[in-house]
């Protein structure tokens, strides 16, 4: 698929896993890709793998220099008529039981997730209204779908979808397109974080706590080493994200992977107390890291 009409793109977290499949897969197919990093080390790599249509540019959407920096350089390096589009995808996670949640810990996985998603692309929008730009929005099937001891990352999912259509509503006579995608399992470095951030919540835990979920957390340990292994790959994500900037008519939302089209069309229609139930049965553990 051509690459019009968004031929530049920005993509915080693309250091790893989906950011750095869509940095790939975008510069392949021939956009200009800048893609927002936090160390030089991931900047130095994705310049080795991505040739000289991919960019790195320092970026950590909790900080406002940076944003701003990024969005400067990227206007003075761009083309009078390049066209240009947003990829949201960095964020971090937060799971485990609510009560053993700190308001810190909440706070900043919303200051990522939700405040540096709005913070980067209202910074972005003067430049993405001059050329009719495209936002995306990586969100998550966890975003429509609760599950027990995943509740501060659905959470912060569930608000990016609102935030999403809010923007879309927005702007809708602007000429900017806004979409979100929601992967389902997705086989990146996540897993291992996750499993790593629960062995260390687990010891830390108070031991009262610890004596009600260490069985539930156990289980979820091995959850995560089978969908580690059994998710699907960044690049099914990558080429969702490069439909909705290529698109004439991109979608709204993005269901990626069959498995995840089919259990969120199914999940639609079920009564609220099975739905309960198998929220129940996918909540496994807790912890919290960043992309």
């Amino acid at each position: 698929m051509a690459p019009a009409p968004a031929h530049a793109v920005l993509i915080s977290g693309a250091s790893s896993g989906i950011g750095r499949a869509c940095a790939l897969d975008l510069a392949a197919g021939g956009f200009r890709v800048f893609a927002g990093v936090r160390r030089e080390t991931d900047a130095e790599s994705l310049r080795r793998a991505g040739g000289d249509r991919l960019h790195p540019v320092m970026l950590d959407v909790t900080c406002e220099q940076d944003i701003l920096k990024a969005l400067g350089d990227i206007r003075q390096a761009l083309d009078a008529r390049e066209r240009f589009a947003l990829v949201n995808n960095a964020g971090v996670a937060l799971s485990g039981p609510l009560e053993a949640t700190s308001s810190e810990a909440l706070r900043d996985l919303f200051e990522v997730n939700v405040v540096g998603v709005l913070s980067l692309t209202r910074a972005a929008l003067p430049l993405l209204r001059e050329r009719r730009g495209r936002i995306v929005n990586i969100g998550s099937t966890s975003g429509r779908f609760a599950s027990a001891l995943l509740g501060p990352y659905c959470a912060s999912k569930f608000a990016l979808e609102a935030l999403t259509t809010s923007l879309r509503l927005e702007l809708g006579e602007t000429g900017i397109q806004v979409s979100i995608i929601e992967p389902g399992v997705v086989a990146t470095p996540f897993w291992d974080k996750m499993r790593s951030a629960e062995q260390r919540l687990l010891r830390e835990m108070p031991e009262a706590l610890r004596a009600g979920y260490a069985d539930r957390m156990a289980a979820r340990h091995v959850l995560i080493e089978r969908l580690g292994r059994s998710g699907m790959a960044p690049e099914e994500v990558a080429l969702a994200v490069r439909h909705a900037l290529s698109a004439k008519r991109p979608r709204k939302r993005y269901v990626v992977g069959l498995r995840d089209r089919i259990r969120a069309a199914a999940a639609a229609r079920l009564p609220d107390g099975l739905r309960r139930a198998i929220a129940t049965l996918r909540g496994r553990g807790a912890a919290s890291f960043r992309r």
